[in-house]
């Protein structure tokens, strides 16, 4: 704000302007001096200074903690998954430290809904261009209750450079779960912006307090404790170990995704480099995948774990998922898929369980009579089991352990005999 919008003979906001200077440690003078104008021009959080405590008035909470949100748009400024990994992570920090679990939904109205905005949007909150205010969010309730908005107009990245999503939604994310400010410079709810590294990012103690005194810790006092980090397959010997199996593979949207224990690699066929990342930082409520598989002409697939499956479009989780998969007619021996595969010419999938396969006619959304069959009598050459599965350039792609067959279906016949880690540079 400028300076000519604060009234020195105004007593309301002489008494604002001391409120502010008290909250952040200023000289109390009630006049707007250089060291107070410079606290006003940084970067921050469109939630009011003037809490008296770090929670908001009447401490208003959700009361469950099954808590859903939906990212309404987005940022031109970052590619969607990147977006949707920073919100998935900036919810994170919260749910590690209570009780609650957070899930996204594509469609419908969520408990938090996220959008971009320009100027007025609204909410009687207008944005102010790039620059001063960058977000705001309302804390828990009916209607707008908790939804959270972030300025359009700020160039959001995920570095020190511009304005680190990331750091701004976690900080939001706090407030839509009804937390006000923090006077704690440390804290990451302190009202105004400034980049930390967000590697191994962890609440301060005094964000801590403040959440639990809203829903107490996490229901296992062990999740308080340091976890365990997951294993970091992105070395080469890692990688590259050539007695490495696959939960599942699949292809999606044109790359080549491998998952092991939490893990996927992600492999594009243009690029020599393999990435890898967490599953959940992708998708949130799934931790890990036994079977996988992609509807191309559909844009869909669909991931499996146990006895739950979960429909994909893109990189969301499509709403009402997880579902079982006795969906699909399986009989309660079932209890997790070892493999599945997509045999677009047909329009049938192929789910392999343990030595057997069912075919699932999409078409007619039923299984086909007659199956299971035995996987030796109609996959010769490949043994009775299968680890992972997909299908490329025509191809099918069966492994059973580090070894992996180029099948043609068509024929029922073994058209070479690879190694899985062909797929990951590791020639």
């Amino acid at each position: 704000m400028t300076e000519s919008k604060w009234r020195k003979t105004d007593t309301g906001m002489k008494k604002k302007i001391r409120e502010m200077q008290e909250f952040f440690g200023l000289q109390v003078t009630g006049n707007l001096n250089r060291e107070t104008l410079e606290v006003m021009k940084k970067d921050r959080c469109g939630v009011p200074d003037a809490e008296q405590f770090t929670l908001f008035p009447g401490r208003p909470r959700w009361s469950h903690n099954r808590i859903t949100y939906r990212i309404v748009n987005y940022t031109p400024n970052l590619k969607r998954q990147e977006t949707d990994t920073a919100i998935a992570l900036a919810f994170k920090v919260w749910s590690d430290v209570t009780p609650l679990t957070f899930f996204r939904q594509a469609v419908g109205e969520a408990d938090i809904m996220i959008l971009f905005a320009r100027a007025n949007h609204g909410d009687f909150n207008p944005f102010d261009g790039r620059g001063g205010i960058l977000a705001h969010a309302f804390p828990p309730g009916s209607d707008i209750g908790g939804d959270t908005h972030f300025d359009q107009d700020e160039r959001w990245t995920l570095s020190r450079d511009g304005i680190n999503l990331f750091l701004v939604a976690a900080h939001e994310f706090g407030h839509a779960l009804g937390l006000g400010h923090s006077k704690d410079r440390s804290a990451l709810m302190f009202p105004t912006y400034s980049y930390v590294n967000t590697n191994g990012f962890r609440l301060s103690a005094d964000d801590v307090r403040g959440i639990q005194a809203l829903y107490g810790p996490p229901e296992d006092s062990r999740q308080t404790k340091p976890q365990p980090k997951p294993p970091k397959p992105t070395k080469a010997w890692d990688r590259c170990n050539p007695q490495l199996s696959f939960d599942a593979i699949t292809s999606l949207r044109g790359e080549v995704w491998f998952f092991k224990d939490g893990i996927v690699w992600r492999k594009h066929p243009w690029r020599t480099n393999v990435t890898s990342i967490p599953i959940k930082n992708i998708f949130p409520n799934i931790q890990s995948v036994d079977a996988a598989v992609e509807l191309k002409d559909r844009d869909l697939a669909i991931f499996f774990k146990g006895s739950q499956y979960w429909l994909i479009r893109g990189f969301r989780t499509l709403e009402r998922y997880p579902q079982s998969i006795r969906f699909f007619g399986f009989p309660r021996s079932v209890k997790h898929i070892d493999a599945a595969v997509y045999i677009k010419e047909r329009k049938k999938v192929l789910f392999f369980v343990r030595g057997k396969y069912w075919s699932y006619d999409l078409r007619r959304k039923q299984m086909e009579r007659g199956y299971p069959r035995r996987i030796n009598d109609d996959f010769p050459g490949i043994g009775n089991k299968v680890d992972s599965a997909f299908q490329n350039s025509g191809y099918l792609y069966l492994s059973s352990g580090p070894i992996q067959y180029e099948y043609d279906y068509r024929n029922k016949r073994v058209i070479r005999v690879l190694k899985i880690l062909s797929w990951l540079n590791c020639d």
